[in-house]
This record gives structure tokens, C-alpha cells and sequence, in this order.
């Protein structure tokens, strides 16, 4: 096996292992978030067109046992001794964290050792199944999306689990909002072509309205997603389409993280790569998830790539970051 060969199975490997905590990161909707992944690699209900982990191979409705909630609660109690910044602990990472069995048990667990807020970041499938919505029920803040009003454009954007239909989402969303006394924030991610006509728009509208989440949150593909014909749409047709779901809708900005005056060093290089095997990243979310300059989080970047650890993409005109593999993908 050729040196680059090695390096990018080192990356694959790192990968696959499953690192339960990353970041914090920046998060364009929480602020300074620390991640908690609680399930393995892509292990969702969920093919989204637009997903920035890649494709999912086999989706999937069935939870089970991934995460040591003692061991996991540990981790994060130690570094919210270190990280005093951090503003949401976020139940996310590389595929549906509802999917855990055990989700219940550590929202109580981390709620128990520290005052941040925890929020859940979910595609808001499994909101279907009564146990899940009890489950996250003591979450400070649940953060579910829903992208269609018709079968067809749910089918062609989220490509569910063939257990899941649009009726079964929205009725278990309607369901959670009912049960749930505390903070929904909405995200509908908007497709270009796909899902972002204004007719579709406004059945789209009227059906999240139907939800009343605390906040409409839109989005569009700014990182490189899964299917690389899944565009974003620009500036102007995001404010149209902000018109339509009316004052209450916003659309989610972008982070400008404040600069760092730390130097980069080796103990970087894996939380950086455990980063960008979850999602692509740019020179800026590095510096603030390393707590470095933006200089010094470009020159560790150019580092790893030249090292064949990570790989530069572009998409929509700007630069990301995303961890190298086997397939010598550029």
C-alpha cells in the first residue's frame, strides 16, 4: 500500500471508530455547541438528498444500545470543565440520535451535571413512536425538520425508511408539539428545483404552521451534500421564500466566528479530522472549534491535506474540508 494509501485508511479507521463527543463546534443555529453522537456512522431513518455525511446505505426505524450514558455523561462533564463558552450541549452527529434507546436516560444524566441547555438535533421521524416522545421530553430544546408537503417532493428529498410516510412524519410532529411544553425550532431545508416552488412553498408554509414551532428556521444545501445535484438556492430566493412562511420564519445565518489567538499543534490534528469525518468544515469553523487564529487553522489544514488526511471541496464558492478515504476522492 502506497504512503497516501496508508494515510487514508489512518483516516478511515478514525472514522469508523465511533468518537462519542466533537467540537464544540460553531453551529450557525446554537452557537458555541459541544456534539454528542449517539449513534453509529449513518445510522438514520432517513437518505436525505442534501446530507452532508454522504449517503446513507441502509436506512433504518429499528433503536437500539450505542452509547454508555455513564461513560458519555463523564466526558462531557470534563470538558465543560475546560470549555466554559459552550452554549448548547447538542444531541447530533452522524445519524438520528433518537434511534438510541437510551437518549432518555442521558438528556437526565447531562441535565443532572451541568446548567447548559441540551438541545436535540433530529430529522423528527421517530416523533412517530410514543416512546421516543417521552423519551426527549425533559430536552431543553428539540430542533426536528420537515422539508415536504407532498408525498412525492418527501419521497425525492428525504427518501424515508419504507415504514415512514409523510402522514405518519407530520402526525408525530403534531403529536410531540402537543406533549411537549418545551422550545421547537422547525428547519426546513429548501432544495433547488426540488422543493422550492412557490406553490410548494406555500403548502409547506401552511403545513408548519400547522406544527407551531417556536421558531421556522430555512435552510438550503450550503455544504456539499450527499447527492451532488442538490443545489442551494441564493440570497434572493431564500427571502422569497421567507415571505411566504411569513415575519416568524428567519433564515439561518451564518456564524463569523471571532478571531483566535492560540497556535495550532499536533494535539489538533484529531479533533479536526474527527470533525471533518461528520461534516465538511471550513478554515473558520476550525479556528473556533481548536480555539486557534484563523491563520493557524489554514495552515493545519493545508498540513493535512498535503498529508493525504483531508480533502478540499468546493461548493458554492467556498472552501471545505472533508476527510480523506480510500477512494482518493478530491
Amino acid at each position: 500500500m502506497s504512503v497516501s494509501g496508508r494515510r487514508s485508511s489512518e483516516v478511515t479507521q478514525m472514522c469508523s471508530q465511533h468518537v462519542k463527543i466533537f467540537g464544540p463546534v460553531v453551529s450557525r443555529r446554537l452557537g458555541i455547541s459541544l456534539g454528542v453522537d449517539l449513534v453509529p456512522m449513518k445510522t438514520c431513518s432517513f437518505n436525505c438528498v442534501y446530507c452532508q455525511l454522504g449517503g446513507t446505505s441502509r436506512t433504518t426505524v429499528e433503536r437500539g444500545r450505542f452509547s454508555d450514558p455513564e461513560q458519555l455523561v463523564a466526558e462531557v462533564s470534563e470538558i465543560l470543565g475546560s470549555r466554559r463558552d459552550i452554549d448548547y450541549i447538542t444531541l447530533s452527529g452522524s445519524g438520528e440520535p433518537t434511534l438510541e434507546v437510551a437518549i432518555g436516560e442521558i438528556i437526565r444524566r447531562l441535565k443532572s451535571v451541568s446548567d447548559k441547555p441540551v438541545a436535540v438535533l433530529t430529522n423528527g421521524s421517530m416523533c412517530m413512536n410514543a416512546e421516543v416522545r417521552k423519551a426527549v421530553i425533559e430536552a431543553d430544546l428539540i430542533m426536528p425538520s420537515l422539508d415536504a408537503a407532498t408525498e412525492a417532493v418527501f419521497q425525492k428529498v428525504n427518501r424515508p425508511h419504507k415504514s415512514i410516510t409523510l402522514d405518519k412524519f407530520v402526525t408525530g410532529l403534531e403529536s410531540l408539539r402537543r406533549e411537549y411544553s418545551g422550545t421547537i425550532w422547525l428547519e426546513v431545508m429548501l432544495i433547488r428545483g426540488v422543493n422550492d416552488d412557490e406553490s410548494h412553498v406555500g403548502e409547506l408554509a401552511r403545513l408548519v404552521h400547522r406544527l407551531r414551532p417556536d421558531r421556522v428556521q430555512l435552510n438550503t444545501a450550503v455544504r456539499p451534500p450527499a447527492d451532488p445535484d442538490a443545489q442551494a438556492l441564493d440570497q434572493q430566493q431564500m427571502e422569497s421564500a421567507r415571505r411566504i412562511f411569513g415575519p416568524e420564519a428567519e433564515i439561518i445565518a451564518e456564524v463569523v466566528p471571532e478571531p483566535r489567538h492560540a497556535d495550532a499543534g499536533p494535539e489538533h490534528e484529531p479533533m479536526v479530522i474527527s470533525l471533518a469525518c461528520r461534516r465538511p468544515v471550513t478554515a473558520e469553523e476550525v479556528s473556533a472549534a481548536a480555539d486557534i487564529h484563523l491563520v493557524e487553522a489554514l495552515k493545519l489544514l493545508a498540513a493535512l491535506e498535503r498529508a493525504g488526511k483531508l480533502c478540499r471541496k468546493v461548493h458554492g464558492g467556498r472552501t471545505f474540508y472533508v476527510a480523506a478515504d480510500d477512494s482518493g476522492a478530491t
